[in-house]
């Protein structure tokens, strides 16, 4: 290794924290402040949950496998995922890749591997005359756009291209309904490498927009009268025999036995995940009814409307999507609550209510969605005892404790402050 290694681990805030590291240092392990997980946006520090605040702001151990990075986007450099632990050398609880190995280590427990595909939303900003951040202009936009009509400073080509010299697998990317949003989906794989390729795509895809003038943001709703942005998480269990267990061909509702419990387990559980999945004070502008985001309790085949999609494709390709998540949650733990939600359908046997039959626009069946802001979702969370052990109580302590300072801290703040306030990190 020639380069300058970049380490890289994701935080409660969805921001990448790291260190470029000279490859003759490139040892295997480094050290942070575990204040980290004290920070909010505004880098006010509290006394959360692990945090290490009021005890000494000790350090934590990264580690990482200097044999086993990956090509980076920035110039002479490679980048390498690391695994978060506390001074005692313990699995950190409060991060979220830790998470999501726990609960792929419970799935295989039970005979199943999880593998995700994720699609991403963002819109793109550019400096107006004023030097203030105004909305890329493409008047010649159209959903499902490509070329210069949709994308005139062929910002999409630089980002796949850096995708495809990171190995960061790309199924395709496409404009939105609204301009000038664009959406980014990313290849199926097993469930950890799908989050590290979310992980690193996302940074990559903000640092090359910003190097040409672009703010990429990934925040739920930047733009107050057009539509949110999300990141919908799409899974499948997979038995030891190599077969996808999640999609039956022959029922009426093209689920498994186990799918149908997953399904009732993302059911039951729809108000508690929404404080994990939906982490900020403006995720809740997104998240309206008759909003195609994920907000009504409900589900059905091959529908938009709902906030659990079951695809109508089958075999290898059959899959849940989950659509309530936005950019603003760290992926490996919104990959790892939907799975434990899921896991937790099967652990309890909960019923499986009737799928959807409305259009979710004009009329719905549904009798309940997410709770109406952050301080609720919150609540909904800390209620969900259920949740709360399947994910861990540090975490979500953590999380509870950082999010309701941020439920204060905004509540004076118009859209465009709020907009302002979570933009350059999300």
């Amino acid at each position: 290794m020639d380069s300058k290694l970049r380490v890289l681990f994701c935080d409660h805030l969805n921001i990448a924290r790291g260190k470029f590291i000279p490859p003759n240092r490139a040892t295997g392990e480094s050290r942070f402040c575990q204040g980290i997980y004290a920070l909010a946006y505004d880098k006010e520090l509290l006394p959360a949950p692990c945090s290490m605040l009021l005890d000494g702001l000790s350090d934590m151990v990264v580690r990482y496998d200097p044999n086993e990075v990956r090509a980076g986007w920035l110039s002479d450099e490679v980048v390498a995922i690391a695994d978060q632990f506390d001074s005692d050398g313990n699995d950190l609880a409060v991060s979220g890749r830790t998470l999501l190995k726990r609960t792929l280590d419970q799935w295989q427990e039970i005979g199943y591997r999880a593998k995700v595909g994720i699609e991403l939303e963002a819109y793109a900003y550019t400096r107006g005359d004023d030097g203030q951040w105004k909305p890329y202009d493409t008047p010649g936009a159209y959903v499902y756009g490509t070329g210069p009509f949709v994308d005139p400073l062929e910002l999409t080509d630089s980002i796949y291209s850096c995708a495809e010299h990171c190995s960061i697998p790309l199924e395709m990317i496409t404009s939105e309904f609204d301009s000038p949003q664009f959406e980014f989906t990313l290849r199926y794989d097993d469930a950890l490498a799908a989050a590290d390729d979310a992980f690193l795509f996302r940074l990559m895809a903000r640092e090359i927009a910003f190097q040409e003038g672009v703010l990429l943001t990934f925040m739920p709703k930047p733009i107050e009268a057009l539509s949110g942005s999300g990141v919908h998480i799409n899974f499948s269990l997979w038995n030891d025999q190599g077969e996808n267990s999640i999609g039956d061909p022959g029922s009426a509702n093209k689920l498994t036995r186990l799918g149908e419990a997953c399904v009732a387990g993302l059911m039951h559980h729809h108000q508690g995940l929404a404080g994990l999945l939906a982490p900020t004070v403006n995720s809740y502008k997104r998240l309206q009814p008759a909003s195609l985001s994920g907000y009504w309790r409900n589900w059905g085949e091959d529908h938009r409307g709902v906030t659990t999609r079951i695809s109508s494709e089958t075999g290898d390709a059959a899959r849940i999507e989950h659509r309530m998540a936005d950019g603003a949650v760290n992926p490996y733990t919104a990959i790892a609550a939907v799975l434990q939600a899921a896991r937790l359908g099967l652990v309890f046997g909960y019923d499986l209510p009737p799928a959807e039959t409305a259009d979710c626009l004009e009329n719905h069946d549904a009798t309940d969605g997410v709770p109406e802001n952050l301080g609720a979702a919150l609540e909904a969370l800390q209620a969900d005892t259920n949740l709360v052990e399947a994910v861990g109580p540090d975490l979500v302590g953590n999380l509870v404790v950082i999010k309701q300072y941020e439920v204060e801290s905004t509540g004076h703040m118009n859209h465009e402050q709020l907009r302002d306030y979570y933009m350059h990190y999300l």
